[in-house]
């Protein structure tokens, strides 16, 4: 089970690096630019607005997150292998296409938040990018979350 610990350790911090990325993009969308030196800044256009850069920042920090909490969790409570083997996958899944979801949305109309048009905007290519992962990985999260509070209910991990 170590080895899988690690993996989810290893892609929680990936996640987080993206996540921590996106923080570049909050400042260089506010100020127009990138700051070398004080009072110098090289101007650029970023795309997407600062909130969406907010939103893959945090959303990122919080995703990678809680890979690392599930793989720590995964080691606490000792789980079983067979449990350890689905929540690692799913979690890792979750982290990427959540990133996924995050990243396309700044270039999507509708901010991907459907697979068709929707009050916000209309639906392209970023859009379906965004939430079909985004989408299908919901349902298999909760389904995780749901078979760790199992175990954690479960006789067999009391101690």
């Amino acid at each position: 089970m170590e080895i899988r610990l690690r993996r989810m350790i290893g892609h929680g911090a990936v996640v987080t690096t993206i996540g921590l990325v996106a923080g570049f993009g909050i400042v260089t969308s506010l100020v127009g630019g990138f700051e070398i030196w004080p009072g110098y800044i090289i101007e650029f256009t970023t795309p997407g607005d600062s909130g969406a850069w907010a939103r893959a920042h945090a959303g990122g920090l919080m995703n990678g997150i809680l890979i690392f909490v599930g793989a720590l969790l995964l080691h606490a409570m000792a789980a079983p292998d067979s449990l350890a083997k689905h929540m690692s996958w799913m979690l890792i899944a979750m982290g990427y296409a959540n990133t996924a979801f995050y990243w396309f949305g700044m270039f999507a109309t509708n901010r991907a938040l459907t697979f068709g048009d929707n009050p916000i905007g209309e639906a392209n290519l970023a859009s379906f990018l965004g939430f079909f992962p985004a989408f299908v990985m919901a349902f298999v999260t909760i389904v995780a979350m749901l078979m760790l509070a199992r175990f954690a209910f479960s006789t067999q991990s009391k101690s």
